[in-house]
């Protein structure tokens, strides 16, 4: 029996749980593809899993997943003359994204539908930050957030994967103004870097409302990305415009936030939900979200940060630094180092 290197959890709890060991594997069936995988994106939400507090409930055992970049290394049958969403034939050889399940592994299984090619000229590292959180940052604003040209955006945790990418989108969707909150100086300094207009350190500001609708001459920001939960939450509406709308895609903060929906009624406000599973399934955004990223992000419109790297035996260590703050960008496993 072949084997390979994976992360595998049997019970619930902090990243010490996470086991590095061998597992099979595993071979392509009708429709599918093996991707040698060479970088795998971690995302809060993995750490939500590993702790069985994500939107779905976990099964344990269970191998954490997400999104890959790698090679297509063996094709299973019936994939020849199966096109990828952008219309070119799968085949041995190719780099390639997809998101996955089972994706802390050397090695993935892909339907061959699902997977999409990588420029020659983007390494995998950079490339794999693009399928979860390229494609969420993009969503929110252009889909839940209905973003115009013009409006105003408030984006939190600005230096993380999310924040990056949205920061950067909202400016190439046409937003007159981009405020970013993060923890840090140097945080804060990278977001302005990216094309934020005004920053706020929301550790040292605790009256951060305020600040916003100082920066938008009293008026507060059209669209806020919502992924802290808890007292954050509340605090939005604080500073959001006439018919603003806040985009909720996460809960940090593990602390789920109450509302009283006639609050919503004074100021036309909007509460949407946002989850990347169900844009998933319907593969036609999926795809034009995915192509119009690769595009930009090959052609040096969007910056990727990628500041840590892991070997996938230390994936323990990567999930404590994230969860504990520490991390800039986005955080990227490395199974074949």
């Amino acid at each position: 029996m072949a084997t390979m290197k994976a992360i595998k959890f049997y019970e619930y709890g902090e990243p010490d749980v996470l086991k590095y060991e061998d597992v099979e594997k595993p071979t392509p069936g009708p429709g599918q593809v093996l991707v040698k995988v060479e970088a795998v994106g971690i995302n809060f939400a993995d750490t939500m899993r590993r702790r069985n507090n994500y939107l779905e409930h976990t099964e344990v055992p269970h191998i954490l997943g997400g999104e890959i970049a790698g090679t297509v290394e063996e094709v299973g049958p019936d994939v020849a003359g199966q096109l990828m969403p952008n219309g070119l034939e799968v085949k041995e050889g190719m780099r390639v994204l997809a998101v996955v399940g089972q994706a802390y592994a050397q090695y993935a299984l892909v339907p061959a539908r699902q997977v999409f090619p990588i420029p020659a000229s983007l390494d995998a590292a950079t490339a794999v930050t693009i399928p979860v959180q390229g494609v969420t940052a993009y969503d929110i604003l252009k889909l839940s957030g209905r973003l115009a040209a013009g409006e105003s955006v408030l984006v939190h945790a600005a230096a993380g994967g999310v924040g990056i990418y949205s920061v950067q989108l909202a400016k190439l969707m046409g937003a007159g103004k981009v405020i970013a909150t993060a923890s840090t100086d140097a945080k804060l300094e990278l977001a302005r870097s990216l094309g934020a207009d005004e920053v706020i350190n929301y550790t040292t500001e605790t009256e951060w409302p305020k600040r916003v609708r100082e920066m938008t001459d009293g008026k507060g920001v059209d669209v806020i990305l919502e992924m802290v939960g808890g007292e954050v939450f509340k605090q939005n509406f604080k500073c959001l415009a006439l018919f603003g709308r806040v985009v909720i895609f996460g809960v940090a903060s593990q602390e789920t936030p109450t509302l009283n929906p006639t609050q919503l009624m004074y100021r036309n406000h909007s509460v949407i939900g946002y989850w990347l599973v169900n844009t998933m399934s319907r593969p036609k955004l999926f795809a034009q979200a995915m192509n119009e990223l690769v595009g930009w992000v090959n052609e040096g419109k969007l910056k990727a940060i990628v500041e840590h790297t892991f070997p996938l035996s230390e994936t323990a260590a990567a999930h404590t630094m994230l969860e504990g703050r520490q991390t800039i960008g986005k955080v990227v496993l490395l199974p074949h180092k």
